[in-house]
């Protein structure tokens, strides 16, 4: 199954050129690039209206990662990033995409064009409607669009038909009436982007410390004595967490970073807020850097726990009092066969032994991570063995000290706590149908693995997605478009224009919506939003501008509308009365969520407020036995067959999830183009390949379907032998549908087994 232009349009690579990659991260570069993208995209009226309100007290949260921001004391007048600079000039760009451009361009010549081009037209004006048979979408009124949609839903022959996704952006109020109104419908179909990318954690930590979220604050960080980042790159992913990085290391901390790349922001970090950072040479972060293999991870962690047992470096006290599993732990990890750790991590004995003494040197340390151990099919064991290690250490609920998972979207963590899942707790439902007077579907929704193969079972016929890029986020993309073509009906509520909105069902809707920079006036007056970062601190958010377009609706305003048209007169709810008055919502969310008493004063307060969390606030732990849990797991090793490597999928500098704001991926010294794929020297060496030789990327996965990209050039980089790594969206077609992690259903975007073939045509 070759990828053709219709998944991924047609790039133009001529421009790409590679050079060495940089040895620091931001910096003033940083600084110039973050204003001349957003004077090109906003102009400098815009650009000066809007940055200087991006993450403060009385302005937006940024729409990128959902990093915590300081306290409102301690926040500079320029409390963002470059990326979050590129990521609101995407959003307040002036450009449009307006009815007059879909008469100008078909769907078929759209499906040409790159999703970095078709970011680029701007943002979304008016409803559209592409009808059956039709290569161009046409304006629809909001009530005609409406109605739409309702109807598809009402003849469905059961709610379970449907399938309702959401992004991550999505905010507190605007998830919880989706999935309010999606509950009432009748269906749990409620897949996320959650269960792409931190899945894993929240199963691992809800099975062992009893919640599905991290410990820590950021306080913690700057008080740690020793930071663990493992399977993350903070430079491009999260920039901000440097500032907190170098505040630590200046106040002694040490850090260990476990990843198969030495990523700039991992060695050092020019902190363009200051003049050290400017003029200086920067502040270095990494003390020990552990160039893991892809996959080595559960090995490494395995291996470390074997010798904080061997030198009883543990918490017994902790130990005896809040956990259960402790012996079997340590029974297992004391047989670790270290030449396989030595095989699997490419780390020697020495490397892992360094890193066991910092943590066993330590009195109180951050264990942070991100995809990098997300991604795998051993993903879930490999999280809940970064828990033993903090279990056996007592590293939770102590001052610096915890577990962080970094979360990627603004407000995913968000998402999930307001009831954005498929597998919803009972205590959930039955709050629900205490509050508003009706009972909520106890069966099990789909997930986003699920529901692709529920759409390509006909077992689903009706998609709706709020905000994201559907097809672009998920797994194996040609598979993905198969099954959304076999819809009857797609609905988009979307900013811009991508490539979910062009590989669509028989009946396709566009709705747009208003976005965070934008002021959101309702019927009862302004209104402002709510979201939760990656350490549960719950915050507002107000836009400033004026709406890109007169027809803009709200997220908020665009779900209740689809409930009252939907279910009419039927409706328990008043949908309206939410739809006019945020803060109605937010009543509703305060008697059903736990933790959001007095939701309306506490989140109008300077900062918001920080969520309970029971391992974190008094070591107690919501399990079922009331102790955390050490876990025992089996260690699996990737069988990778001869003359193949393990493919990681990645970002580049120059893109958020699936958005590409440019082709500048500069820390790694790649620029102007993207279809690239990394690749030890002995590796090509071994191939019979040379840097910039043209190759077609094929994944090796038994289900009869051949899963190839093509074009791609070779780029030699420093990468674990044995491993290779190139930029999604590109490569996922090569991450196949049925290669999930156990326990949460996550695709192993991170651990896909490939070879490289030369590419037609070439030498």
């Amino acid at each position: 199954m070759e990828t053709d232009e219709t998944l991924l349009g047609s790039p133009d690579e001529s421009g790409l050129s590679v050079e060495q990659p940089h040895d620091h991260a931001a910096g003033v570069t940083a600084v110039k690039v973050a204003m001349q993208r957003a004077l090109k995209e906003m102009g400098p009226v815009r650009t000066a209206r809007t940055l200087v309100r991006l993450n403060q007290v009385d302005g937006f949260d940024c729409m990128s990662c959902a990093w915590p921001d300081p306290d409102p004391e301690h926040r500079h007048r320029a409390e963002f990033c470059e990326n979050g600079a590129k990521a609101v000039a995407e959003e307040a760009t002036k450009a449009r995409v307006t009815p007059e451009f879909f008469a100008e361009h078909s769907v078929s010549d759209l499906l040409r064009q790159t999703d970095h081009w078709l970011g680029k037209q701007g943002r979304l004006t008016h409803p559209m409607v592409k009808w059956p048979g039709a290569d161009h979408y046409e304006p629809i009124s909001w009530d005609d669009g409406l109605r739409v949609v309702a109807e598809h839903l009402q003849q469905l022959g059961s709610p379970d038909e449907a399938v309702f996704y959401t992004s991550g952006r999505a905010s507190n109020e605007a998830a919880f009436a989706y999935q309010l109104f999606v509950r009432e419908l009748g269906t749990n179909n409620l897949p996320d982007c959650s269960n792409m990318c931190h899945e894993s954690s929240g199963v691992a930590l809800i099975d062992t410390i009893g919640i599905g979220k991290g410990s820590v604050s950021l306080e913690d960080l700057y008080r740690a004595d020793l930071i663990v980042l493992a399977g993350q790159n903070p430079g491009t992913n999260h920039p901000r967490m440097l500032s907190a990085l170098e505040t630590a290391k200046k106040r002694g901390a040490r850090i260990i970073s476990i990843n198969p790349l030495r990523e700039a922001g991992l060695v050092n970090f020019h902190n363009p807020q200051n003049a050290h950072g400017v003029l200086g040479r920067g502040t270095d972060l990494t003390d020990l850097h552990l160039q893991v293999r892809l996959n080595g991870d559960l090995a490494l962690f395995q291996a470390i726990g074997a010798l904080l047992v061997e030198w009883d470096a543990l918490d017994h006290d902790f130990v005896a009092r809040c956990t259960e599993g402790f012996e079997a732990w340590r029974d297992h990890v004391a047989g670790v066969d270290w030449q396989r750790v030595v095989e699997v991590t490419g780390l020697s004995r020495d490397q892992i032994t360094q890193a066991a003494r910092m943590i066993a040197d330590s009195d109180a340390t951050v264990y942070c991570w991100a995809m990098g151990l997300t991604q795998h099919r051993n993903a879930v064991a490999t999280i809940k063995e970064v828990v033993n290690l903090a279990l056996a250490r007592g590293d939770i609920g102590k001052p610096g000290a915890g577990l962080c998972p970094v979360r990627g979207h603004s407000n995913v963590q968000g998402d999930r706590t307001m009831g954005i899942w498929e597998k919803p707790p009972a205590a959930f439902l039955d709050a629900l149908a205490a509050e508003y007077g009706f009972e909520p579907p106890r069966h099990h929704g789909y997930d986003t693995v699920e529901s692709i193969y529920a759409m390509l079972e006909g077992k689903a016929s009706v998609f709706v997605a709020l905000g994201g890029n559907f097809l672009h986020a998920a797994p194996d993309t040609a598979l993905t478009a198969e099954a959304l073509q076999r819809t009857a009906l797609t609905v988009q509520i979307s900013t811009k224009l991508n490539r979910s909105h062009l590989i669509t069902g028989r009946t396709a809707l566009i709705l747009p919506t208003l976005g965070r920079t934008e002021r959101d006036d309702r019927a009862s007056g302004p209104q402002f939003i709510t979201v939760e970062d990656s350490m549960s601190v719950v915050h507002a958010s107000r836009g400033r501008l004026d709406p890109a377009s007169e027809h803009l609706r709200s997220e908020v305003a665009i779900v209740t509308g689809l409930a009252e048209a939907t279910l009419g007169r039927d409706a328990v709810v008043d949908w309206g009365a939410l739809g006019a008055d945020y803060s109605l919502i937010r009543a509703g969310i305060e008697r059903v969520v736990p933790g959001f008493e007095d939701y309306e004063r506490r989140v109008s307060r300077r900062g918001g407020f920080v969520l309970p969390h029971p391992p974190r606030d008094s070591r107690t732990f919501t399990t079922g036995t009331g102790k955390a849990h050490f876990t025992a797991s089996p260690l699996e090793i990737l069988e990778v067959p001869a003359g193949h490597l393990v493919l990681q999928t990645l970002r580049s500098h120059d893109q958020f999830n699936t958005t590409v704001y440019g082709l500048s991926d500069r820390y790694r010294g790649i620029e102007g183009g993207r279809l690239v794929v990394m690749v030890n020297r002995r590796d090509l060496q071994a191939m019979g390949l040379r840097a910039d030789d043209l190759v077609d990327i094929v994944a090796c996965w038994d289900d009869g379907r051949d899963r190839r990209v093509q074009g791609f050039r070779v780029v030699e980089y420093d990468t674990p032998v044995g491993t290779a790594a190139a930029y999604y969206p590109e490569t996922n077609p090569l991450v196949p549908l049925g290669s999930a992690a156990e326990g949460s259903n996550t695709p192993t975007s991170k651990s896909v087994i490939v070879r490289l073939e030369p590419a037609a045509g070439a030498r």
